[in-house]
């Protein structure tokens, strides 16, 4: 078969399998960004136990091979008496680790917002949370959409290694179709342009996200 019947023949299941990949990206995302919450406020707590618990997790996350954690996860959690079906063990093994980097990302917004607001925000009789919520918070999501948005496009790319546990998404879909053909390298070369499509797309939205969000400059 040639290479342009072959990706014809080939590009419903490719395209099958980026969808998924979309969809996990997005929900690893999204409980990913709600952990990500809790480490950064956990993370700038006054309580030192919590500081202690959140410095620990991120560095033990980022410290360590996201594969070795989807294997953890997906073949070591069964020894205790939780099995996991593929799907939701990639999933969870995503957020685990993506939200150990944005909650970094996350307090580190929280840390560059002026001592002074928060100081102002206590003298309007502002309690902590009311001042996280309503001062503090809106402007640390916008100084922290760039670092979100590349976590989110780096995300795309480790969806791949979910394939070893037998989820279909973009890479085990081409693997699967490689199988029966026995033609590697247009199939490869095929996923990785859709990878590289998917990750120009969400750069796109990042900056139409970064000048909606941006403050106005004066002249």
């Amino acid at each position: 078969m040639n290479p342009t019947a072959l990706l014809i023949q080939s590009m419903p299941v490719l395209l099958t399998g980026a969808l998924l990949t979309i969809k996990f990206a997005l929900l690893s995302m999204v409980f990913g960004l709600a952990a990500a919450v809790v480490l950064a406020l956990m993370g700038i707590s006054t309580s030192r136990s919590l500081v202690v618990i959140s410095r620990i997790y991120v560095s033990v996350m980022r410290g360590t091979p996201l594969l070795v954690q989807i294997f953890v996860i997906y073949y070591g959690l069964p020894s205790l008496g939780i099995s996991l079906d593929p799907t939701p063990a990639g999933v969870l093994a995503l957020s685990a680790n993506v939200a150990a980097y944005m909650s970094e990302s996350m307090r580190g917004a929280i840390l560059g917002i002026a001592q002074g607001q928060w100081l102002a925000a206590y003298s309007l009789g502002l309690t902590r949370i009311q001042t996280l919520r309503f001062i503090i918070g809106p402007q640390a999501l916008r100084l922290a959409v760039p670092s979100l948005s590349n976590s989110l496009i780096s995300l795309i790319k480790d969806t791949s290694l979910v394939s070893v546990i037998t989820v279909t998404e973009l890479l085990r879909s081409a693997q699967e179709v490689i199988a029966a053909t026995y033609q590697p390298l247009p199939l490869y070369l095929t996923a990785a342009a859709i990878y590289w499509v998917l990750c120009m797309l969400l750069e796109g939205v990042q900056r139409v996200f970064e000048r909606r969000l941006a403050l106005p400059t004066r002249h």
